[in-house]
């Protein structure tokens, strides 16, 4: 068996660790209160040179109501995920767990690409990138000191191995299938989103609800589109690191009520906004919400079924 519980030293790793979970936290519910309140960073209108009141008064102000259904989502996303790294430095990472290590590594990878993926269409949102490489940097300090067992012995396997049996047999087990099948779900929904805002930036759906087609887009501003992009790109890489960290979480965490406690918020805030904000703005089309829907009574009766095994754990 392998042991995953090699040692990370050093308590200023976990410090700057917990800075990057705080930084997304607060980002993420800064972004959430733009989107609702329906307001644009000062940038952005730079960019377009046009306030989002004046692109409200364009087409019902769908345009609109369309970027912010992106936007709200984005930051529950990013919420999300700081909050899992915050639990990742407070529990596993400050015992020592390598799992956890590797799980910032590769969430993290995922979530920082992201960021950047929309430069490839054209919008070089300087103040937004100067902020990502500074919480780049900051995120980087916090992985410095990884033990030399994590790298050379035990290394990645670590992610392999679940930290508790599993058994569909048991209520807390059939549970965890749930929680690990969303996780798994919002990496490989994530994954599209991140390309179409690299590339075509619209589906159907999301077009109907406008009530317009690209060519008017361009027509109406030729800078709108790359600033959509921008956010879906943005918002693609976020819920794939959201889902990676999620999934290590579940199959690596050992049982707790912290841990529990933390999903549980991670949902009601991931799943809260990416479908309360639909209704909101009337994006209500069934294939575009069915994924999420389903998704989010998957992680309700994942939490359900384990929550006898996770707040029994620390008793």
């Amino acid at each position: 068996m392998l042991n995953c519980s090699s040692k990370i030293e050093g308590s200023r790793s976990r410090f700057f660790v917990r800075v990057t979970a705080l930084a997304l936290i607060l980002s993420g519910v800064f972004a959430i209160f733009l989107g609702i309140t329906g307001h644009f960073l000062p940038h952005d209108e730079r960019f377009l040179g046009m306030s989002a009141r004046d692109l409200c008064a364009l087409h019902g102000c769908r345009i609109v109501h369309f970027m912010i259904h992106d936007r709200v989502s984005f930051g529950g996303a990013v919420t999300a995920t700081g909050l899992l790294y915050l639990w990742l430095a407070e529990s596993p990472l400050r015992r020592g767990q390598a799992w956890a290590w590797w799980t910032l590594l590769l969430s993290g990878a995922i979530g920082f690409a992201g960021f950047f993926a929309y430069l490839g269409y054209g919008y070089f949102d300087s103040w937004h990138g100067l902020a990502t490489l500074a919480l780049l940097l900051c995120f980087l300090f916090g992985l410095t000191t990884p033990s030399r067992t994590c790298n050379s012995r035990v290394g990645i396997r670590c992610l392999l191995q679940p930290a508790v049996p599993w058994s569909c047999r048991s209520m807390a087990g059939l549970g965890r299938v749930c929680l690990s099948a969303t996780a798994i779900g919002l990496m490989v929904a994530g994954l599209p989103i991140l390309v179409v805002g690299m590339t075509c930036v619209f589906v159907p759906q999301d077009l109907a609800y406008m009530g317009v087609r690209v060519e008017e887009l361009h027509a109406l501003n030729p800078r709108l589109v790359p600033l959509i992009a921008h956010d879906r790109a943005g918002f693609g890489g976020a819920v794939c690191s959201c889902g990676a960290a999620l999934f290590a979480c579940v199959w690596c965490g050992e049982p707790s009520r912290s841990l529990w406690c933390v999903l549980a918020l991670v949902g009601a805030i991931g799943f809260g906004t990416a479908v309360g904000v639909h209704p909101a703005v009337g994006y209500n089309d069934v294939v575009h919400l069915a994924p999420a829907v389903v998704g989010a009574i998957a992680y309700l009766m994942g939490l359900l079924l384990t929550f006898r095994q996770y707040l029994s754990a620390d008793k």
